[in-house]
Parts: structure tokens; C-alpha cells; sequence
């Protein structure tokens, strides 16, 4: 084990073999490597852009033979300068690290939003063959930014399952935001888990809904990390660090935390900031 873990944390150097634009400010990077390919929904990598910065990516794509995939929003400097990256240029990788999701064999509700949906389709692509009833609720402020429509669609064709979609502004699906058909669905149904994963105060109405409709929730959570290994404190959310107690947490770890949880995470001066 101790080879495999000294394997992972030493950085590798990958060719981007794809770049797919996914929506005005989205964009996917594909590349090979045979550690990432054996991922489980919700892990991470940290990724290494020269001269720029090292940051946190789920993974959305994890194929056997070694085909590997990242979803980029373009936030800041260093995705900035990631989405500059072309085809046949080079990135470095660290990880998997982190946990993964519980998968459960029961009747589901997924629940994402944004670039949040990088661990939800693969985590949807495994519930495939498992589940009894997959009901995945996406969200976008329009319909330009909602992400992986078509993807998703085709995964749950396979199996009993329904795809809700919404946008703030009304442009495609339901007018509104993702929780509100979340809701609806868990008054009239009864689901064996509910996982979600997204904007932090969406994630938050989530674990409020799962409270509410005694329905057990896996949440992946993101913060500001550096080190990926337990070691800096930048991604602390109570007595817990997201990049090795989590990045998926249970309803019950964020209970324990929910002082801080869709409030506040640590900002890259040490101090507190608005999620």
C-alpha cells in the first residue's frame, strides 16, 4: 500500500488528448493515466499548471483503459490558464485522492449543479447497473451553462430512471433552482439516498430537504486545497479536513459541522469567507 500511496503523490506529467468546450465558460480536458483510470466516483486529482498554480479537480471520467477526464470552469487564474491549455500540451497530475461514494442499490436521487456534476456522472454511470430508480435533478442559471444534458439522458435510458432540468431563468426545463423539483420529488416518493454536489448553499437546502424527508445524503464538498494529503489545513470545515476525511461527506459528518457548512470555508489568507 505504502508503494502505491508514494506512486499517486509523486506528480505526473500527462498529454491533454482532448479539449471540449461544454459551455461558454466550461470546459472538459481529457488525458491518460493508469492511476486515475481506476478513480471511483468522487475522487479528486490535483492538477498542476507550470508557473501558475496547483488545484483541486474531480474527476468525470474514468474509463479502463487509462482515458481520464476534468471539468474546468474558468473562476480564477489557475483555470484560467488551464483553459488555455491545448491539445497535445502537458499537465501535471497528483492523486486520486479522497474518498469516494457509498453506493447504494436502492431507489436514488441525484442532485447537481454547475461543475458539481463532474463526480455525479460517473457516480450516475455505476448506479446504472445497480440501482432500482435513479431520479437526477440538474440546475444552471441558463441554458447555455447547464451542463452534460445529453450525457446523462443516455445513462439513465438504461435503467429506470428521470431527468429533471432547471434554469434560473427559465431558458430550458423548469424555471427556478435545482432544489425546488428536489423537493417536490421527495414529498411524493420515498428514496434510499439522496447524493448531491454543487454550489455549497444549494447542498445545504439538500441536507435541509434530506432532514426534513428522513432520507440518508452523501455530499461531495470542495475547498481550497494545496497539499491534498492532510498536511496544510486549507481545506479544515470543522474537525474536518475535505481532502482526507472527505471530499464526500454523510448527513451526519455535516451535521456536526453545520455552523460552518453553506456559511463559510477558508479563504487563501487563513481567514473565513461567504461561500
Amino acid at each position: 500500500m505504502s508503494g502505491y500511496l508514494t506512486a499517486i503523490n509523486r506528480l505526473r506529467i500527462v498529454k491533454v488528448r482532448e479539449v471540449k468546450r461544454e459551455s461558454p465558460t466550461v470546459k472538459t480536458f481529457t488525458f491518460h493515466d493508469k492511476f486515475c483510470a481506476k478513480a471511483e466516483p468522487g475522487q479528486f486529482v490535483m492538477v498542476w499548471i507550470p508557473g501558475v498554480d496547483e488545484v483541486p479537480m474531480s474527476l468525470s471520467t474514468m474509463r479502463s483503459d487509462g482515458r481520464c477526464s476534468i471539468i474546468v470552469g474558468e473562476v480564477g487564474e489557475a483555470t484560467k490558464a488551464l483553459h488555455q491549455r491545448k491539445l497535445g500540451e502537458t499537465l501535471g497530475i497528483r492523486g486520486p485522492y479522497g474518498n469516494s461514494f457509498t453506493l447504494e442499490n436502492g431507489n436514488v436521487m441525484i442532485v447537481g449543479g454547475g461543475t458539481g456534476l463532474a463526480p455525479l456522472i460517473p457516480l450516475a454511470e455505476k448506479l446504472a447497473g445497480l440501482s432500482k430508480g435513479i431520479s437526477f435533478v440538474l440546475g444552471a442559471k441558463t441554458q447555455d451553462e447547464l451542463l452534460f444534458l445529453r450525457r446523462i439522458k443516455t445513462v439513465l435510458s438504461k435503467v429506470d430512471g428521470r431527468v429533471i432540468a432547471t434554469t434560473e431563468d427559465g431558458s430550458y426545463g423548469l424555471k427556478g433552482v435545482a432544489t425546488d423539483p428536489a423537493r417536490e420529488i421527495l414529498e411524493k416518493g420515498t428514496f434510499d439516498m439522496i447524493y448531491t454536489c454543487g454550489p455549497e448553499q444549494m447542498m445545504y437546502k439538500m441536507l435541509v430537504l434530506a432532514e426534513r424527508y428522513r432520507t440518508p445524503l452523501q455530499a461531495s464538498l470542495e475547498r481550497l486545497m494545496r497539499c491534498a494529503i492532510g498536511l496544510c489545513g486549507s481545506c479544515v470545515i470543522g474537525k474536518f479536513m475535505v481532502c482526507k476525511d472527505g471530499p464526500v461527506f454523510s448527513d451526519e459528518q455535516l451535521r456536526e459541522v453545520k455552523d460552518e457548512f453553506g456559511r463559510f470555508k477558508m479563504g487563501r489568507t487563513g481567514k473565513k469567507v461567504s461561500v
